[in-house]
């Protein structure tokens, strides 16, 4: 097999020629299916030899996979076996495939997906000596009294012919040299031994070293559990500062002694964290806060190796984006997201339909239906089971977006008939859920959005009722104040005479004046 040095030399061929490889190779062997492991393994051997690949791409065009069937082979091989969720996603494999080095979690469960260990797939060499001869060669397995090696196959010890050479034998006896051993006195030997036990146990020690209490991370995730359920539950100011305080926690303990795998676990908790400020930011009526919060959770998510997180990173982004009324770095968000998304997830549907509210508020009738018809098929294609985020059912995320999105949308291209039908959908879909997963702040936008749309169809008592009960709701957020800032300014240019409608102006002037008092300083460890 060639090196790694001499495959990044030279030119690779196209992937076509590796396709053809592996179908010559099973052909060869009667088209087994499954095919066994081992073939996979001579098959990416045969294909890294010809073509020049790096390993894992061999091993993935081995398997016949594109690397979105690797992903999703990855992903079910977790649920499958029960190991811990991961954010794999089609972008960091072809990192990988690019000589990027997957963090030590992600080359175990690469390993368990070819099969193999991580030598066979690039991710470390094998510096064990073995003989220069051929794979049929005896072992060697002794020494003579003058120090030449000899076969330990004494059956095939026929006229002495198959000892080694005068050069093979040094060249044994200087790489036991290397080791310190080879040409020591026992006592000496011995003593370096000893050495070397001690320091294997301080290599060990170091690699434990941590800071960090036996119960630390277990905390993190009870809190970051629990400001997920008060997020809609909780007036955003009191979640915003007690969320704040364990950010800054979080940052100094990873400026603190921890090990590797605690490192990785702390910046996805600094992620989520953030992920969640963003959010409360945007709720608080600053949007240059909500962005630098979902900056910084996918920043975390990417250093973390969790490709989950940066989604919903780029999720928040999105709307916040939107809200500002900037939707074509909405609609970058959402496809930034996308390209980290897990498949078969139902972040992917609500991504898709974000694309398609971005589309539809830059007035891209188009663009909002090939958008909205993606999310739709990505729904349709969602496994019987709902993954959860931190305890909660992440499907009903993935059902609202393609609710009350749409109603959003069809408003923005001017299309009242279908903007009431989806929003009377949208608030019937919200009253229905349990207590547990009401959002308050969700129901008032949707009734906002069939107010707008019965004032566009000329219908403005309807309207101005339903304004005021979305401001009788108990989470009067940003949001729904810029929304029914929307149902106002359209309501007073269209019906400027309205006794009504100059009421509910008002109302919400009251509303909006009551609600700005500054955000809380975020400190620039976020």
């Amino acid at each position: 097999m060639i090196s790694q040095k001499t495959e990044q030399a030279r030119a690779v061929h196209d992937i076509s020629c590796g396709k053809a490889l592996r179908e010559r190779a099973l052909g060869r062997a009667g088209s087994p299916d499954p095919v066994p492991p081992e073939l996979i393994s001579k098959v990416a051997a045969e294909i890294e030899d010809h073509c020049g690949h790096r390993r894992l791409k061999c091993h993935r065009l081995a398997k016949g996979w594109t690397v979105a069937q690797a992903v999703a082979a990855a992903h079910q091989l977790v649920d499958d076996e029960h190991l811990r969720k991961v954010g794999m996603s089609e972008r960091s494999w072809k990192d990988w495939e690019a000589g990027g080095l997957p963090s030590p979690d992600y080359q175990d469960l690469l390993c368990r997906l070819f099969a193999t260990n991580p030598v066979e797939l690039g991710f470390a060499r094998d510096y064990s000596v073995t003989p220069e001869a051929d794979g049929n060669a005896p072992l060697w397995i002794g020494e003579g009294p003058d120090g030449t090696l000899f076969e330990g196959d004494a059956a095939c010890a026929d006229a002495g012919s198959r000892t080694f050479t005068e050069v093979e034998a040094t060249k044994r006896r200087d790489a036991v040299k290397l080791a310190g051993l080879a040409m020591a006195a026992p006592a000496a030997a011995a003593q370096i031994l000893e050495q070397a036990a001690a320091e294997a146990m301080e290599f060990t020690q170091q690699a434990e070293a941590t800071s960090l209490g036996s119960g630390t991370l277990d905390h993190l995730d009870l809190a970051v559990t629990e400001f997920n359920r008060a997020y809609s539950l909780k007036p955003p100011k009191a979640v915003f500062d007690a969320m704040m305080d364990y950010r800054r926690k979080v940052n100094a303990l990873l400026k603190a002694k921890h090990t590797h795998q605690q490192e990785r676990e702390l910046l996805a908790y600094a992620g989520w964290l953030s992920e969640l400020l963003a959010w409360l930011a945007h709720d608080l009526g600053d949007a240059r806060t909500g962005l630098a919060f979902a900056t910084d959770a996918f920043v975390h998510g990417q250093q973390a190796g969790h490709g989950q997180l940066c989604a919903w990173a780029m999720d928040a982004a999105a709307s916040i984006n939107l809200y500002e009324q900037r939707p074509a770095k909405a609609r970058e968000a959402a496809l930034k997201g996308l390209t980290e998304a897990p498949a078969g997830h139902p972040l992917t549907v609500r991504l898709h339909a974000q694309a398609a509210r971005a589309a539809a508020a830059d007035g891209d009738a188009e663009g909002f239906t090939i958008a909205f018809q993606a999310a739709e098929d990505a729904h349709r294609l969602l496994p019987p089971r709902s993954p959860r985020r931190f305890g909660m059912d992440v499907m009903p995320l993935a059902d609202y977006a393609l609710t009350s999105y749409p109603a959003t949308s069809f408003i923005w291209l001017g299309e009242a008939e279908q903007a009431r039908q989806h929003a009377e959908h949208a608030l019937a879909t919200y009253e229905a859920a349990p207590a547990a997963s009401r959002s308050p702040s969700r129901e008032a936008i949707a009734r906002i959005d069939l107010a707008i749309a019965h004032a566009q169809l000329g219908d403005p008592d309807d309207a101005v009722t339903l304004g005021h009960q979305a401001l009788d709701s108990a989470r009067v957020v940003d949001s729904v104040r810029n929304r029914a800032g929307d149902l106002t300014s359209f309501l007073t240019r269209r019906y400027p005479r309205e006794t009504a409608v100059e009421g509910l102006r008002e109302r919400l002037a009251a509303v909006d004046a009551a609600a700005r008092p500054a955000l809380p300083a975020a400190s620039s460890e976020a």
